[in-house]
């Protein structure tokens, strides 16, 4: 069973991949007219910077929260600076194929900085719990219409995902988890008989606030840069705000965690599109996220070369 499912993993990858890219193909070719039609002018252009930094502003928040649920959370004395460059240089690996290769770096760079493997892995791997559990949180910003559009249903089940998200990052609920995966661990080693039992190592000393404050302060500004970024196209009211926001949160949450092409690529986009088209045009939408895709994949390269500009100035 566990080998039948790897084999099928890398075709599903490539199902919802094409499916994603066929959705985009399709909503391109009936739009094609009013895609090409947009123009960027002095402002536009202006826009599209100020987005650059609010998004590149964003990576650097969540290279600080992981250096500090490292110092703070699990207690381990690692330097907070070098840290962080290592998260900007090891964000533009997730478009490599698999989308593990950021995580795999940043657990190399924290145990690199002092960390232990364990606690690296884990501050890794809460790390998307916290983004969905903030992604989860913003989207409820546009709670009327998700009633209106769906029901309370859709509503419940917003609320019940939240919920789930923080009960798992509860540490009654981590912490027995992580000791039990430490315990496998040992069983599955061999020592002496006569060696003394090992106690877990790995433990949260407190509920991750700090973290998911600043996961949220993350989504925040990815979203922040979104909406600059659709305003540099077609600016909209303020009433549209708490929308667009939710529209993608949810997305980008979905681009998270769906296996499909590395970074999100072709799922966030599909996702926005379909959760915004009722609102916005076609058009306009797939213009939007093209852009942003441009905007967030820049301010990534920019994080990871001024990361190791930065390094190679301090040694």
């Amino acid at each position: 069973m566990k080998s039948t499912l790897s084999r099928l993993k890398p075709l599903i990858r490539w199902v919802i991949l094409g499916a994603s890219v066929f959705f985009l193909v399709g909503i391109l070719r009936r739009n094609w007219q009013s895609v090409t039609s947009f123009r960027l002018d002095d402002a536009g252009w202006a826009c599209l910077a100020i987005a650059l930094g609010i998004t590149l502003s964003a990576h650097i928040c969540a290279g600080w929260v992981w250096s500090q649920t490292l110092r703070r959370d699990f207690q381990q004395s690692v330097d907070s600076g070098d840290l962080m460059q290592a998260y900007l240089q090891t964000n533009i690996a997730k478009y490599l194929p698999g989308n593990i290769w950021h995580y795999y770096g940043r657990i190399n760079a924290a145990t690199a900085a002092g960390a232990s493997l364990e606690i690296a892995t884990v501050t890794v791997l809460l790390e998307p719990l916290l983004m969905a559990a903030a992604a989860f949180l913003v989207a409820l910003l546009a709670s009327q219409t998700v009633v209106s559009r769906y029901g309370t249903v859709g509503l419940w089940l917003q609320w019940l995902g939240l919920f789930g998200v923080l009960l798992a990052i509860h540490p009654r609920v981590l912490n027995p988890v992580m000791a039990y995966l430490s315990s496998l661990k040992q069983k599955t080693a061999s020592f002496p008989e006569n060696t003394p039992s090992i106690k877990p190592s790995v433990k949260l000393v407190r509920y991750p606030f700090l973290p998911l404050v600043g996961a949220l302060s993350f989504v925040l500004l990815r979203g922040g840069g979104f909406l600059v970024t659709f305003w540099a196209i077609a600016p909209f009211n303020i009433g549209q705000v708490p929308l667009l926001l939710s529209g993608f949160s949810l997305s980008w949450l979905v681009g998270l965690l769906v296996p499909g092409a590395p970074g999100g690529i072709g799922v966030f986009e599909a996702t926005a599109i379909a959760l915004l088209g009722h609102d916005f045009p076609l058009g306009l939408l797939l213009g939007s996220v093209a852009l942003y895709r441009l905007v967030s994949v820049t301010s990534e390269a920019m994080g990871a070369g001024l990361a190791w500009l930065d390094q190679q100035i301090s040694h």
